[in-house]
């Protein structure tokens, strides 16, 4: 296999077991009706809540089909609003819902408990040496 080919399934693997861990301490809160795709934008949301879709779309890396087709199911489900802006009416921002606040909480707790998992297991500077490969490698692409 290709030096690259087997980084990304390393990356993706990793990525399946944080974001399995992560919809597991989730489900113990009661959380039972995400899929791993909406978690990137859940997590993103927290941090930015008020954001457009177009902005949320831009730091996930995902589509704007997408994003639309993941907060229409998150709509759906009752985690998220959409308000339209209030300077320009076309664009649409993303809010959480009294459920979308009490998952935002019961995430701040879950990311806690698997990165204390990973901590445990990895090690902190393990980990930093992981973030910044990763951060340099993304860097180098985008050049």
């Amino acid at each position: 296999m290709a030096l690259i080919a087997s980084i990304g399934s390393l990356l993706k693997i990793s990525y399946r077991y944080y974001s399995q861990a992560l919809l597991a301490q989730l489900q113990i809160k009661g959380f039972n009706d995400l899929r791993p795709s909406f978690l990137e934008i859940l997590i993103c949301l927290s941090e930015r809540e008020g954001a457009s879709l177009k902005e949320v779309g831009e730091i996930c890396h995902l589509k704007k089909q997408t994003m639309t087709s993941h907060i229409n199911e998150l709509v759906k489900r009752g985690y998220v609003k959409k308000i339209k802006g209030e300077k320009d009416r076309r664009e649409q921002r993303i809010f959480f819902t009294e459920l979308g606040e009490n998952f935002r909480m019961s995430l701040k707790e879950a990311i806690s408990l698997v990165e204390k998992t990973y901590l445990d297991k990895i090690g902190e500077i393990e980990l930093l040496k992981i973030q910044n490969h990763l951060a340099d490698h993304i860097k180098k692409i985008k050049e």
